[in-house]
């Protein structure tokens, strides 16, 4: 199993790969947006154009089958936002990954890296097992990653229904008896857990079955191709569903009913 690049600065632990790729898909996002939205044009719109019409379109038809459109129309950004960052993310790694054995300590940035640590080398090497790093994976196959923008989307959902729906949004706690305000407490917990979790564990399970069909070398070049379209329909479905549920948690909350 591969580990990740983490160092510890000011007894703060790091994962270096992990902000990298996060950086990386940002801006892929940015230069989609700047490449889709230069030289508009009504009579003539380019490819790039036509895709990012698209997915607006596509994000418009998940917002509006979640609340109305007027009070909807302002999270179309958000939409757009979540919905192309996660299908970015996702196929970073999807598709392959890299990871380098290593049998003795490294350093990035002058800090040793904490899963090569003498120690844990020798135990490793005592098991019979070997380290690897991973230096390129999905940012959302990282947990931290996914409960991050699980936090930001739930976080966000409690406080639009403190300030645009107060009053059903405190009811609903106590709907349809106050008996059940601790299993509606428990409900909005997991809906944090369910959100964040859902997407890593399946972009991570994804990474660690491209590790396994590698293993077989030659034999595993058919599976692996298979596999490869497949990651991509597992990454577009898993960034709908993101997107599609943070809606709905909003809509909950700034609905009325």
């Amino acid at each position: 199993m591969h580990q990740s690049v983490i160092i510890s600065l000011g007894g703060i632990h790091i994962d270096l790969i992990a902000i990298g790729m996060i950086l990386i898909t940002g801006i892929i996002v940015m230069i989609l947006a700047l490449l889709g939205t230069r030289n508009l044009s009504v009579d003539n719109p380019g490819k790039m154009q036509n895709f990012l019409e698209w997915v607006v379109e596509f994000v418009h038809g998940l917002i509006a089958s979640t609340m109305d459109m007027k009070k909807g129309k302002s999270f179309l950004m958000l939409g757009l936002t979540l919905i192309m960052f996660i299908f970015v993310g996702n196929m970073l790694g999807l598709p392959f990954s890299v990871a380098t054995e290593v049998n003795e300590p490294v350093t990035v940035f002058g800090h040793q890296v904490l899963a090569t640590t003498p120690d844990k080398i020798e135990a490793a090497h005592e098991a019979g097992k070997h380290i690897s790093l991973a230096w390129w994976k999905s940012p959302t196959a990282d947990a931290s990653v996914t409960m991050g923008l699980a936090f930001m989307v739930i976080l966000m959902s409690h406080y639009l229904g403190l300030t645009r729906n107060t009053k059903h949004y405190l009811k609903h706690y106590v709907e349809p008896h106050w008996a059940m305000f601790p299993l509606n407490v428990i409900k909005e917990i997991s809906k944090l857990l369910t959100l964040g979790l859902r997407l890593f564990g399946n972009i991570f399970a994804g990474e660690v079955l491209i590790a396994v069909i590698l293993m077989a070398g030659f034999w595993g070049i058919i599976p692996l191709i298979a596999w490869q379209g497949f990651s991509v329909f597992v990454g577009a479905i898993q960034a709908f569903v993101f997107t599609i549920l943070t809606m709905v948690y909003i809509s909950q909350t700034i609905e009325h009913h």
